[in-house]
């Protein structure tokens, strides 16, 4: 077979993740399959509730499911049935000295199904991906990241080296099985720089979505300000790694699709005065007592209302939020944020 980066960068190689037997995550997939049936059917019984008894009493109705939900949160552990991180290869401790050494841990697998035909998020594709820059770049994998964190002027980006002193690095930590909060246990992440390796603050990974979003905008604004640098990236790069990739799946949001290395919302509206998607693209981390998500929304342009000397990209919000607590999920609150602070925007 031929596996492309572009497969690895879209988790489309076949490439296992951290669960070994394929049919566990045949049963995984189903279940979860099942799951957004039920909750579209749900959704579907809810909007007929909605048409035969009215406004008034669908908002009493709906008031009590949301508090109902939020008692549940509250009442439920983080972490406590995220069969995720059962996995053992989670739980590393073995050093590996580079990138290349590390493909030992998968190389030998068979691979779950036919390069391109199926997606599976896989860590390890990344592994393969990071060892395909190394030998194309002719540097180590960590150098070389850390060269563009430079240039991206990311300083507080680095490696997650356990031996290394790293100021303002901050516990992390998980719910143990009785549901008390502990200390995360000792992992060793050089296995996976490139799936789950570095660590970083808030400002820096705003500093990287600005850097996209300006790189992606700045081919509209290239005729009307002489003065404008070029982005990082090409635009038609960012638009090519935020376009969604066919037979891809996002599991932290519904209504996107897996592009590059990006989960990737298009825009959408299929009635009037009804439900609007805004074009975004995000990516949730998680790691052993951590969880994180960057959601980079662009404003929607329009060059022929920019005018003679419109204000300079990025135009957009962006929102990060790191948690040093394992098995949260961010995505949707990232977006609420975002939406609220659009609508501010919009407003002023």
């Amino acid at each position: 077979v031929t596996i492309t980066t572009r497969m690895l960068v879209s988790h489309l190689s076949g490439i296992r993740h951290y669960e070994k037997d394929i049919t566990k995550v045949k049963e995984e997939k189903e279940k979860v399959n099942r799951a957004l049936k039920l909750t579209k059917s749900h959704q579907d019984k809810e909007q007929k509730e909605k048409e035969g008894k009215g406004i008034e009493k669908t908002d009493g109705v709906k008031q009590k499911k949301e508090h109902d939900s939020e008692t549940k949160s509250r009442n439920s552990k983080p972490g406590r049935n995220d069969k995720e991180f059962e996995q053992e290869e989670y739980y590393l401790k073995e050093k590996f000295e580079s990138v290349i050494e590390s493909l030992k841990i998968f190389k030998n697998d068979p691979l779950f199904f036919k390069p391109g035909d199926q997606f599976l998020y896989s860590t390890y594709g990344f592994t393969l991906l990071s060892a395909v820059v190394e030998r194309a770049s002719g540097q180590k994998f960590t150098d070389y990241m850390l060269k563009m964190f430079r240039d991206l002027d990311m300083l507080s980006t680095v490696l997650d080296d356990n031996e290394a002193m790293i100021y303002n690095r901050a516990r992390c930590y998980i719910y143990n099985k009785k549901g008390r909060l502990v200390n995360a246990p000792y992992v060793d992440n050089s296995y996976k720089w490139a799936g789950g390796g570095f660590l970083s603050s808030v400002g820096d990974l705003l500093k990287f979505g600005n850097a996209l979003l300006y790189s992606y905008q700045a081919g509209q604004f290239k005729n009307r300000n002489g003065k404008l640098l070029p982005g990082y990236l090409k635009p038609g790069t960012v638009a090519m790694m935020w376009t969604p990739v066919p037979k891809t799946e996002v599991s932290w949001d519904r209504d996107g699709k897996y592009a590059m290395a990006w989960a990737v919302v298009e825009k959408n509206q299929q009635y009037g005065c009804c439900r609007q998607q805004r074009h975004y693209a995000s990516h949730t981390g998680g790691a052993v007592g951590a969880s994180s998500v960057l959601l980079i929304l662009p404003e929607e342009l329009d060059p022929e209302a920019l005018g003679p000397w419109p204000v300079a990209p990025p135009r957009g919000v962006i929102v990060t939020i790191i948690c040093n607590m394992q098995s949260v999920s961010l995505n949707s609150t990232a977006l609420k944020i975002a939406r609220e602070f659009d609508k501010e925007k919009q407003a002023q």
